[in-house]
């Protein structure tokens, strides 16, 4: 079962009680970065999902797209089973999350192509490349590369190079 913080089940309570799920308006005592955080790891755990705002029934806004229109937030399923309410199995099944794909040029692009060589790479060699400082290398391994693009990757002890880490190939 999902660990809820104190806010995120009070967030998923209000808005089991609203018409369509939805989140908004959050609590009172929840504003600017600190709502942006909450609302954020929620996202990534699928307690909420964005949804096109209807605005013109008055639906809450959540944030802005820049072109005209505005997203609000809805507890999915998951969400809802978190606080132990059973989902509507009579309504379509949700879409899966998007996957997220990193960005052409950036360091991450660069490490998961070393990683993704046939030889690996080392950490001393992502550092070269990259300019960043070890513990940056395996954070961005452990939380961006495994948490959050969900890839796995493997490390073997190589005689004269040390340990290699790998992910399959794509």
């Amino acid at each position: 079962m999902t660990q809820l913080s104190a806010t995120q089940a009070i967030i998923l309570s209000a808005a089991a009680q609203r018409p369509e799920h939805i989140a908004l308006p959050l609590p009172e005592s929840l504003r600017g970065g600190a709502a942006a955080k909450v609302v954020g790891a929620m996202l990534a755990k699928g307690l909420l999902e964005e949804v096109d705002a209807n605005m013109r029934e008055g639906e809450p806004v959540w944030r802005q797209t820049g072109d005209g229109h505005g997203t609000t937030l809805v507890a999915t399923d998951a969400g809802l089973a978190a606080i132990g309410i059973e989902a509507n199995t009579s309504a379509a099944p949700e879409p899966a999350p998007k996957t997220r794909t990193p960005r052409e040029g950036t360091k991450q692009a660069t490490l998961i192509a070393m990683l993704r060589a046939p030889n690996g790479a080392t950490i001393e060699e992502i550092m070269a490349a990259t300019g960043w400082q070890s513990h940056t290398v395996r954070g961005a391994m452990a939380g961006a590369l495994k948490k959050k693009l969900g890839l796995e990757v493997t490390s073997e002890k190589v005689e004269g190079r040390g340990r290699v880490y790998k992910l399959p190939a794509a």
